[in-house]
Protein backbone atom coordinates (compact mmCIF):
# COMPACT_ATOMS: atom_id res chain seq x y z
CA UNK A 1 0.00 0.00 0.00
CA UNK A 2 1.42 3.35 -1.06
CA UNK A 3 1.31 6.60 0.77
CA UNK A 4 -0.78 9.08 -0.90
CA UNK A 5 0.82 12.08 -0.26
CA UNK A 6 4.41 11.00 -1.18
CA UNK A 7 6.21 12.86 -3.71
CA UNK A 8 8.42 11.83 -6.45
CA UNK A 9 11.43 14.74 -7.07
CA UNK A 10 14.00 13.79 -9.87
CA UNK A 11 16.48 16.80 -9.33
CA UNK A 12 19.86 17.26 -11.54
CA UNK A 13 23.32 16.89 -9.53
CA UNK A 14 25.84 19.11 -11.53
CA UNK A 15 29.17 17.25 -9.31
CA UNK A 16 27.81 13.61 -10.64
CA UNK A 17 25.99 15.26 -14.29
CA UNK A 18 23.25 13.04 -13.43
CA UNK A 19 19.23 12.96 -12.34
CA UNK A 20 18.76 11.07 -9.12
CA UNK A 21 15.56 10.30 -7.39
CA UNK A 22 13.87 11.94 -4.06
CA UNK A 23 11.01 10.58 -2.53
CA UNK A 24 9.33 13.43 0.08
CA UNK A 25 6.10 14.51 2.08
CA UNK A 26 6.35 18.39 2.31
CA UNK A 27 4.19 20.27 4.04
CA UNK A 28 1.64 22.30 2.00
CA UNK A 29 3.23 25.60 2.48
CA UNK A 30 7.03 24.57 1.88
CA UNK A 31 8.93 26.13 -1.17
CA UNK A 32 9.92 22.77 -3.10
CA UNK A 33 12.59 24.78 -4.98
CA UNK A 34 14.00 25.98 -1.58
CA UNK A 35 13.78 22.01 -1.03
CA UNK A 36 15.46 20.79 -4.11
CA UNK A 37 18.46 22.72 -3.80
CA UNK A 38 19.06 21.90 -0.18
CA UNK A 39 18.90 18.18 -1.25
CA UNK A 40 21.24 18.57 -4.08
CA UNK A 41 23.48 20.28 -1.47
CA UNK A 42 23.22 17.24 0.76
CA UNK A 43 23.47 14.87 -1.89
CA UNK A 44 26.62 11.95 -0.93
CA UNK A 45 27.81 11.73 -4.87
CA UNK A 46 30.31 8.87 -3.67
CA UNK A 47 27.91 6.74 -2.39
CA UNK A 48 25.69 7.38 -5.43
CA UNK A 49 28.04 6.27 -7.86
CA UNK A 50 28.86 3.47 -5.65
CA UNK A 51 25.42 2.11 -5.79
CA UNK A 52 25.22 2.38 -9.20
CA UNK A 53 28.48 0.64 -10.12
CA UNK A 54 26.93 -2.74 -7.89
CA UNK A 55 23.93 -2.48 -9.38
CA UNK A 56 25.39 -3.41 -13.11
CA UNK A 57 28.13 -5.35 -11.67
CA UNK A 58 28.07 -8.41 -12.96
CA UNK A 59 29.02 -11.38 -10.21
CA UNK A 60 31.45 -13.89 -11.29
CA UNK A 61 29.75 -17.20 -13.12
CA UNK A 62 27.28 -15.20 -13.96
CA UNK A 63 28.13 -14.07 -17.42
CA UNK A 64 26.80 -15.74 -20.70
CA UNK A 65 28.76 -18.99 -21.30
CA UNK A 66 29.45 -19.29 -25.48
CA UNK A 67 28.56 -22.82 -26.73
CA UNK A 68 31.36 -25.03 -28.21
CA UNK A 69 30.44 -26.18 -31.57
Amino acid sequence: MAIPNVKRFRPFCPTCNENFTVMAVLPTDANVNDYLTDVVARHDHKAYQEAKQQHFKVRVGQQKQKKAK
